[in-house]
C-alpha cells in the first residue's frame, strides 16, 4: 500500500493511503453522478407528464393482471389492447388485431420487442418488410419506423423499455 504525506489544518503532515483517498473520492463521484441522473430523472419525468391536462395511471400496475379483471382499449380501426403489466422501466402490452387492421407506421424512443402469439402479420420496421406468424419475435431499436397488416386475426405481444406512459393516459 503506498502512502502520502498530507497536511490537515494546522497540524503537522499525516501520512494517509492513497489507494484510500482514491477510494473515497470515487465513491464521492458516484454517489454525485447518481444524485444528478436522478434529479434529472424527476425533472424530466415531471416535465413530460405535466404536458397535458390528462391525469396518469400510477407509475407501476398491480402484481397480478388477470386477462379478465382488465379493459381492452381501442389502439386503431380494429386494433385493441390490454396493458398486461407495468412499472417505469418496463411494460407489457397485449394487442388484438382482426384480419386487415393495420398497425400504422410510427417511431417512439422505447426500444420494443414483439411476440406474435397468434394469427399472421406482414411487419415493416426500418424499410426491411418479412410476413412473421405465430412464435415468431421482432426486435425493435428506439426511433425506428415500424408498423404492420395484419394478414390472418391475432394477437401480439409487446415488452417496451421504458414503460409507454403515453398509453397510460385516460
Amino acid at each position: 500500500m503506498r502512502f502520502r504525506k498530507e497536511r490537515i489544518g494546522a497540524r503537522p503532515f499525516v501520512l494517509k493511503s492513497t489507494k484510500t483517498h482514491y477510494l473515497k473520492n470515487r465513491n464521492m463521484k458516484k454517489a454525485f453522478v447518481l444524485m444528478a441522473a436522478l434529479a434529472m430523472t424527476s425533472v424530466l419525468s415531471a416535465t413530460a407528464e405535466n404536458t397535458t391536462d390528462t391525469p396518469t395511471k400510477k407509475t407501476r400496475s398491480e402484481v397480478f393482471i388477470t386477462e379478465k379483471g382488465t379493459e381492452w382499449e381501442p389502439a386503431g380501426e380494429g386494433v385493441t389492447r390490454q396493458i398486461m403489466g407495468y412499472d417505469g422501466q418496463v411494460m407489457l402490452v397485449k394487442v388484438k388485431f382482426e384480419k386487415g387492421a393495420v398497425g400504422t407506421a410510427h417511431t417512439h424512443y422505447h426500444t420494443q420487442t414483439t411476440y406474435v402469439a397468434s394469427g399472421k402479420f406482414e411487419f415493416t420496421v426500418g424499410g426491411k418488410t418479412q410476413v412473421v406468424s405465430a412464435g415468431d419475435g421482432i426486435y425493435i431499436e428506439p426511433d425506428v419506423l415500424h408498423g404492420c397488416k395484419c394478414l390472418e386475426a391475432g394477437l401480439l405481444i409487446d415488452c417496451f423499455s421504458p414503460m409507454r406512459a403515453d398509453f397510460l393516459k385516460k
